[in-house]
C-alpha cells in the first residue's frame, strides 16, 4: 500500500518529519516497509509561465521556438518546445535550467537545432502527475507568472510503503492510514470524506432503471448500486491524477480514476458499469458454470468453475465478482450513463478465484482480506460525491442496496487488571478509553474496566479480550513495556530422552569439526534422475508440491543427500574445496496414505582434504569412505548404539567403496564414496558421504548406560595373523572371531592389512589384536589357548582363513 503523505495529511497532519513518522508507525504495528520520494525535485526551479509568443522554428517542422514570460523580473526567457498544442497566450508549467526532472535528470540550457532553450515548458507525464505526453499542460488563466507550480500542482512528495497484515485491511485505505496517525500521535483527525451523502440512501423508485438480484448472499453479504444520468467522460483534473500516479495506479479517465481514488482513499473497491451496456438492465450475482467464460477487462478470456462468483446480465456474465470487470460493460468515451457498483463479497473465494485465475488486482486483494458490509456505503457516497463535481452527473433518487450492514457490533469487556497481567505494566483505565476511542471503539465504563465495542472495520480482526490488550499496547508504546518473565507455576523444563540423544549426536560431529548446514526441505523435482536412482525407487518419487516457490522447489526431499551436495557445489566453486559439513532434517517418503512418512535425518558430506596443508605434511590425506565412517562411528558411539556396516551398492555412491548401515541388525543408512558420474553432475572431484535414519538409530539406543565395575587384573594380548579370500570382509572376520572367544574376549581389533606375492593372489592377510581378561584373576597362557585354537578353528572353517607363521 502506497500513502501519499501530502495526501494522508489532509486527514491527520502529525507535523513530524517523515522519519519520525515512519518509525512511529512501524512501533504501532503498520509497519513501513520503505519511504520513496515522487515526482521531481529542486522545486525552486518549476514555475508558472506566460507564453508570449510561439514562432515556428527555422530549421526544425516540430519544434517552435517560445518566448516566455516566468516572472523574473527580467526578460523574457526563449524555451524551444515540441508540443503541438503550445501557442501563445497559454499559462503554463515550466522548469528552468537546474530543476531536477521526475527521472533524476538535472535540466541544463540546451541547444535545439541552432536555437537556445533556457528550460522546458512540461507535458503531466514530465512532472510525474500523469501519463499524457501527447501535448503540454495549459493551467488556468489566473495564476501569475514566476509562482511557484509546487503550490499550484502536487509535483513532489513522499510516499510511505505500507505492509499491511493481513488482519488489517482497514489500513488498505488512507483515512484507515490517518486513523492509526492519529492513534499514534494524536494528531487531529478530519472527518471522514463520507460523512455526508449527496445522494439518497432510500428506497429506489418503482421502475429502477436496472434491477439487481443476489442469489448467493452467503458469498456476497451486501450489494449496492448508485444510477448516475448526464455523465461526461473527460480527463481527470491534475491533482487527481497525481494522486493516483503518487500511490502507484496509471490515470484513464475520469469516471475510472474515481472508483480508483474512492478506492485508496476508503479501502473498499469499486466499479463502473456503463448502464447503456447492461443488458436486459437486470444484474445477477451467481455461482459461475464449470467452463463459463468471460473476457475481462485486462483483454483476457478467462475460464470459470463453480466455486467463483460471477456477474451477469443478460447476456451472460459481464464481471467476476471482487476481482476484475469485464470489456464487455467498461466505461468508455461515449457513456453517459454509469451504474456504481460496490459490493462486499466472502474473502475467501475472492483469494480462491484470484490464486485459480493467476489474476490478482487491487480490488481481490483488499476484498480477500476480508471488509465489512458497512464500508461498501461509505464508498459509495464518496464516489457519489466525486461523480457530481467531476464528471457533471446528476444521481438517480435512491440506493440499490441488498443485504445491507453486517451483524450487530460486538461488545467486549476489558479488565484492568488483566491488561496489567498480559502486559506486565499497569496502563491506567483512561489512557485504555483515550486508546480505544482514538482507534474508533466505543468505549463504556464498566466496573473493573470497560465495556468496548468493536467497529466494523475491525469486526474479523478483533474478537476477544486479548486483542483489545494488544491494541492498547501497540498504542501506547511496546517500546515501553518492561522485559518480564512468565509465570511458571512451579514447572520446569527439560529435555526428553530423544531430544539428549539426538543432541548427543549432533554435538559428536560439531566438537569433531563438522559445520552444520540448513537446507530447504523442498528440492528440484529432477534430484532423483542426477542420483540416478530407478523409477521404483521410493526416493524418486517425490511428494509433490501444489504451490511451489519455484520449479527448483517444486517437491519434498527424499533424501540429505541433494542439499549437502548443493551446499559443497556453491562452496567449491567459490575456492572452498575443503570441506566437513552435516546437516539433521527431516525428509519424506510417499507412504501410500493421505501424508507422507515424514523422519529426521542425519547425514553428512566430506570433500577435499582432511586437515590443511602444513610444513609437516605437505599432502595431508583426503576424504574417503574410512574417513567418513570414522564419522558416522563418532555419532553412533555418542547415542551407544551397536552398529555394524556391510557391503551394499546405492546408485550414487561408487560401487566398490560403498556399504549399508546396520543397527541391532537392521539397516538404517548408507555410507560410501560418491559416484564418479554423480560427483561430475554437481561438479565436484569427489565426495564421502553417509546418511542415517536417526529415528531409528535413537531406538537402537542405550539411552540408560549400563556400568561395570573395573577390574585390577592384567589383560592378556594376542596378536594372530590369518590369510583369507580376499572377498571376505574385515567385519565378517572380527564377527566370527568375537562369537569363538567367547566372555574372556575383551576386545578385538584390525590393526593391518597385507596383499601381496606372499599371501598369494586372491588371497588377504589380517592382522588382528585379542585382548582377553577375566574379572576375578590374572589369565595365563594356558586359559587363553583353547580360545586362540577356536577362533583359528572358525576362520578355518567358517571362512576359508589360514594362520600365517
Amino acid at each position: 500500500m502506497r500513502v501519499p503523505v501530502q495526501w494522508l495529511a489532509e486527514y491527520a497532519d502529525a507535523a513530524l518529519p517523515v522519519k519520525a513518522l515512519e518509525e512511529r508507525l512501524t512501533m504501532t504495528g503498520t509497519k513501513v516497509e520503505a519511504v520513496h520520494h515522487h515526482g521531481v525535485g529542486a522545486l525552486e526551479h518549476f514555475v508558472i509561465g506566460k507564453v508570449l509568443s510561439a514562432e515556428q522554428h527555422p530549421d526544425a517542422d516540430r519544434l517552435r521556438v517560445c518566448q516566455v514570460d516566468v516572472g523574473d523580473g527580467g526578460d523574457p526567457q526563449q524555451i524551444v518546445c515540441g508540443a503541438p498544442n503550445v501557442a501563445a497566450g497559454q499559462t503554463v508549467a515550466v522548469a528552468r535550467p537546474g530543476a531536477v526532472m521526475a527521472d533524476g535528470t538535472k535540466l541544463k540550457t540546451a541547444k535545439l537545432r541552432g536555437q537556445q532553450s533556457h528550460g522546458m515548458i512540461l507535458a503531466e507525464d514530465e512532472l510525474a502527475i500523469g501519463t499524457d505526453h501527447d501535448g503540454i499542460m495549459v493551467l488556468d488563466d489566473t495564476l501569475a507568472a514566476g509562482s511557484p507550480l509546487a503550490a499550484v500542482l502536487p509535483i513532489s512528495g513522499d510516499v510511505l510503503e505500507l505492509e499491511v497484515t493481513p488482519n488489517r485491511p482497514d489500513c488498505l485505505g488512507i483515512y484507515g492510514v490517518a486513523r492509526e496517525v492519529h492513534a499514534a500521535t494524536g494528531a487531529a483527525l478530519a472527518p471522514p470524506p463520507w460523512a455526508q451523502d449527496q445522494g439518497s440512501a432510500g428506497e429506489i423508485s418503482s421502475h429502477p432503471p436496472v434491477q439487481v438480484v443476489v442469489e448467493a448472499p452467503d458469498l456476497c453479504p451486501r450489494f449496492t448500486a448508485r444510477v448516475f444520468e448526464n455523465v461526461t467522460i473527460a480527463p481527470s483534473p491534475p491533482w487527481l491524477k497525481a494522486r493516483l500516479m503518487a500511490a502507484g495506479m496509471r490515470p484513464i479517465n475520469n469516471v475510472v480514476d474515481i472508483t480508483n481514488y474512492a478506492m485508496l482513499l476508503a479501502g473498499h473497491p469499486l466499479h463502473a458499469f456503463d448502464l447503456d451496456r447492461v443488458a436486459g438492465g437486470r444484474l445477477t450475482v451467481r455461482r459461475a458454470g464449470d467452463g463459463e467464460q468471460i473476457t475481462t477487462l485486462d483483454g483476457l478470456l478467462r475460464t470459470l468453475d463453480a466455486d467463483m462468483l460471477v456477474i451477469e446480465d443478460a447476456d451472460g456474465p459481464t464481471s467476476i465478482a471482487g476481482v476484475m470487470g469485464g470489456e464487455r460493460s467498461e466505461v468508455h468515451a461515449g457513456t453517459t450513463r454509469v451504474l456504481m457498483e460496490v459490493a462486499s463479497w466472502d474473502g475467501y473465494t475472492i483469494h480462491r478465484t484470484s490464486q485459480k485465475l493467476t489474476l490478482r488486482s487491487e480490488a481481490s486483494g483488499r476484498f480477500e482480506k476480508g471488509l465489512a458490509p458497512e464500508q461498501a456505503m461509505e464508498a459509495q457516497i464518496l464516489a457519489t460525491r466525486l461523480m457530481h463535481e467531476l464528471t457533471g452527473a446528476t444521481v438517480a433518487p435512491g440506493t440499490i442496496d441488498v443485504g445491507g450492514e453486517g451483524p450487530p457490533a460486538q461488545t467486549i469487556h476489558l479488565r484492568e487488571a488483566r491488561v496489567e497481567a498480559l502486559l506486565g505494566l499497569a496502563i491506567g483505565r483512561d489512557r485504555q478509553a483515550e486508546i480505544l476511542r482514538a482507534l474508533e471503539f466505543g468505549v463504556t465504563e464498566a466496573g473493573d474496566g470497560l465495556d468496548v465495542t468493536v467497529p466494523a472495520f475491525r469486526r474479523n480482526d478483533v474478537t476477544r479480550e486479548a486483542d483489545l490488550v494488544e491494541e492498547v499496547a501497540r498504542i501506547d508504546g511496546l517500546d515501553n513495556l518492561p522485559a518480564t518473565l512468565p509465570a511458571r507455576r512451579g514447572s520446569a523444563g527439560s529435555l526428553s530422552v530423544a531430544q539428549r540423544l539426538h543432541r548427543r549426536a549432533v554435538d559428536a560431529l560439531v566438537g569433531r569439526g563438522l559445520h552444520e548446514i540448513v537446507g530447504w526441505s523442498f528440492t528440484d523435482p529432477g534430484l532423483g534422475e542426477r542420483l540416478r536412482l530407478d523409477a521404483e525407487d521410493p526416493r524418486n518419487q517425490p511428494i509433490v508440491i501444489e504451490n511451489p516457490m519455484s520449479a527448483d522447489h517444486g517437491v519434498m526431499r527424499t533424501t540429505l543427500a541433494g542439499s549437502l551436495l548443493d551446499v559443497a557445489r556453491r562452496n567449491d566453486a567459490r575456492g572452498m574445496g575443503d570441506l566437513a559439513l552435516f546437516e539433521c532434517g527431516t525428509v519424506y517418503l510417499p507412504s501410500g496414505e493421505q501424508l507422507p512418512h515424514e523422519h529426521r535425518a542425519l547425514g553428512a558430506i566430506l570433500t577435499g582434504r582432511l586437515a590443511p596443508q602444513t610444513w609437516g605434511t605437505r599432502e595431508p590425506p583426503r576424504a574417503g569412505f574410512f574417513a567418513v565412517k570414522g564419522f558416522l562411528g563418532a555419532v553412533m558411539d555418542a547415542v551407544r548404539v551397536r552398529w555394524e556396516v556391510e557391503p551394499a551398492t546405492e546408485p550414487f555412491l561408487h560401487p566398490g567403496r560403498s556399504a549399508r548401515v546396520l543397527a541391532g541388525g537392521v539397516e538404517v543408512g548408507w555410507i560410501g564414496e560418491l559416484h564418479p558420474l554423480v560427483a561430475r553432475a554437481w561438479d565436484l572431484e569427489a565426495a564421502s558421504l553417509f546418511e542415517v535414519d536417526l529415528d531409528r538409530v535413537l531406538g537402537h539406543a542405550d539411552a540408560v548406560p549400563q556400568y561395570r565395575d573395573l577390574t585390577s587384573f592384567p589383560a592378556l594380548r594376542i596378536d594372530l595373523s590369518a590369510t583369507l579370500p580376499d572377498d571376505v570382509p574385515a567385519a565378517q572376520v572380527v564377527h566370527a572371531v568375537r562369537e569363538a572367544g567367547g566372555k574372556l574376549l575383551a576386545d578385538v581389533r584390525v590393526f593391518d592389512l597385507y596383499r601381496g606375492a606372499q599371501v598369494g593372489e586372491g588371497r588377504k592377510s589380517l592382522a588382528l589384536a585379542l585382548t582377553f581378561r577375566a574379572p576375578d584373576r590374572t589369565l595365563a597362557d594356558e586359559d587363553v589357548a583353547p580360545l586362540r585354537a577356536r577362533i583359528v578353528a572358525a576362520l578355518h572353517d567358517g571362512l576359508g582363513g589360514e594362520l600365517r607363521g
